[in-house]
């Protein structure tokens, strides 16, 4: 009888760095602000506006917290952002968060992603697929690419390949890319579009962010 098939490898994701950030945050806010998370939820329930706007103002003006602490505890004193600032939610959260990227008008586009996230797994053991904000950003030892359903129609491979002159399929970042390390993308419309060309360009992009990134040839500029 012949052996079936093995199954595709799923993705193994990984705690996105704004997440393990922001759980460190949490344990050393006793130290920066004399309260842990708890007491700083007991006294927002106790003493605090009940609107999310005006608890976060509150929290800034009579407590004296950042904008960013400010949020990020009045979304927690709504019982909300769990999976922004706790790895284990995070973790539990990120099949279905990709998986809500493309559903509806974008669910033709799950194969495309699939054939990326895989092709990525293959770049070596290092690489970390953290999905974060409508995209699957890919890490190293930082981002060096990201994954992304611009269209209904289309992905977007966002690629962090440095001063690489564009040309081919090689396209320079768009205006609005919000990733300062993000240099250049390739549009992905069919399978065809998964050529050696894309590959040869994200494993360019993984090396240049690794210890031989010295040492790694250049891809062709085809």
């Amino acid at each position: 009888m012949a052996s079936r098939p093995k199954s595709a490898r799923k993705p193994n994701y990984s705690v996105h760095p704004e997440v393990a950030a922001a759980s460190e945050w949490i344990e050393d806010l006793p130290r920066r602000t004399g309260r842990s998370l708890e007491e700083w939820l007991a006294l927002i329930e106790q003493s605090g506006p009940k609107r999310h706007d005006e608890r976060a103002d509150w929290l800034r003006r009579m407590h004296g917290l950042n904008p960013s602490a400010a949020a990020r505890l009045a979304e927690r004193a709504e019982g909300k952002g769990f999976e922004k600032s706790d790895p284990q939610a995070y973790l539990e959260a990120a099949p279905g968060a990709v998986d809500a990227m493309y559903s509806g008008a974008k669910e033709a586009l799950r194969p495309l992603r699939d054939r990326l996230i895989r092709l990525a797994q293959r770049l070596g053991p290092d690489v970390r697929i953290c999905p974060w904000e409508g995209a699957v950003p890919l890490f190293r030892q930082h981002l060096f690419a990201r994954i992304k359903a611009a269209t209904r129609s289309r992905i977007d491979l966002a690629l962090a390949v440095g001063d690489q002159k564009a040309g081919g399929r090689l396209l320079a970042r768009e205006q609005a890319e919000p990733e300062e390390r993000i240099t250049h993308r390739i549009l992905i419309r069919d399978p065809g579009d998964i050529d050696l060309e894309l590959e040869r360009w994200l494993r360019k992009a993984y090396e240049l962010d690794g210890p031989d990134a010295f040492d790694a040839p250049a891809a062709p500029a085809t």
